[in-house]
């Protein structure tokens, strides 16, 4: 009796599983009915209750999962491989592989009902208005030209005010401010309550390739603070966006611009021009090398060391788990809407290309 009422326990959540799945095939019905409907009271409450802790709840959690996890893994192989008298290995096993699917369903069905189902929305192309449409050499060269310009003039004026770097706390006021003013002519866009936070594990995220990421299962926003400061701006832009409910990479980044464009911020929107650059540039390079080269050697010396600073941290922060990192991540990007995978980031040019094309300017 007690098998029979695991069995139907598993295939109940398998069958949620895959309606949630089949859920998210319709774009149209994911936009309205989830991304802007059931999702927004989620994440505002969410973010609620986690915004009023100065630490990462999300953290915690997963500090915790992972050390339970490993914990499991241990107990797992100490019960396999120690004798012991009426231990039946056939049972073992079963009972082993039935916590591990209650486990991944579980977390498959409550991350895509937080968040995970944003993946398979319309998104932020529609909401502008800006059509998918591709892109010629000449007008990649053209926005990296453009992109050249903002990324030098902001950083000219970050030099003169000689003002430095603000504390982690300014930095997310600043983030905050610049959606409330990007809200007023994009009320989708608009931004409250506020949860971004320096992640504990920055540390970790410099070995295994993080700069930032979303709890969807808290609501929070996390910066990893430990990276070259200048980053840091885009990176909160970014993750904020994941929050208000665009999941995809290009998305996101894109949002994160949109941020920083309204913002009239010297230093949100040199880190953004000069992140979004760097793919632009890098997609050039496939088309033109040399005109790519071009632009990028007309960035202004103190750019110039801004990047030399990135990779030389890349370079003291390599190790052997950030390719298996980044694999995994790639697959699960490709699992998720991005083809792409990893170089779905590069993909924000389209849109900045189409937006370039529509109001004539960046």
């Amino acid at each position: 009796m007690k098998g029979n009422r695991k069995g139907i326990i598993v295939v109940a959540l398998l069958i949620f599983c895959l309606l949630l799945h089949m859920y998210g095939l319709d774009e149209n019905r994911v936009e309205s009915s989830y991304s802007n409907g059931f999702y927004q009271p989620v994440s505002r409450f969410l973010r609620f209750i986690t915004g009023k802790l100065p630490f990462s709840i999300g953290d915690i959690f997963y500090g915790l999962l992972s050390g339970w996890l490993i914990w499991q893994v241990f107990q797992f192989f100490r019960r396999v491989f120690k004798k012991e008298d009426g231990f039946s290995k056939r049972v073992y096993y079963q009972q082993a592989s039935y916590r591990f699917l209650l486990f991944c369903c579980s977390i498959y069905i409550i991350f895509n009902v937080l968040w995970g189902v944003n993946y398979n929305r319309k998104g932020i192309g529609y909401q502008v208005g800006l059509e998918k449409a591709a892109y010629s050499g000449t007008e990649l060269a053209t926005i990296n030209r453009l992109l050249c310009g903002k990324i030098n003039s902001s950083k000219k004026q970050l030099e003169a005010a000689h003002t430095g770097y603000p504390a982690n706390r300014d930095l997310f006021n600043m983030v905050e401010a610049a959606y409330r003013k990007l809200g007023t002519g994009y009320p989708y866009l608009k931004y409250e309550p506020v949860s971004i936070k320096p992640s504990m594990w920055g540390w970790l995220g410099n070995y295994t390739g993080f700069t930032g990421y979303y709890n969807p299962f808290t609501g929070e926003a996390q910066v990893n603070t430990t990276i070259p400061r200048f980053l840091h701006p885009f990176i909160a832009c970014h993750e904020v966006a994941h929050q208000l409910g665009y999941a995809k990479e290009n998305e996101a980044s894109f949002v994160g611009y949109l941020a920083a464009k309204a913002s009239g911020n010297a230093l949100l929107q040199y880190s953004t021009y000069l992140d979004i650059f760097i793919h632009a540039n890098r997609n050039l390079y496939y088309a033109d090398s040399v005109a790519a080269k071009k632009y990028r050697d007309s960035l202004a010396p103190a750019v110039v060391a801004d990047l030399k600073t990135w990779a030389e941290f890349n370079h003291n922060h390599r190790s052997f788990a950030e390719p298996l990192i980044s694999w995994i991540y790639d697959k699960y990007l490709k699992g998720n809407r991005q083809p792409e995978g990893l170089l779905s980031y590069d993909e924000v040019t389209g849109f900045i290309i189409n937006y370039y094309k529509k109001f004539g300017e960046i």
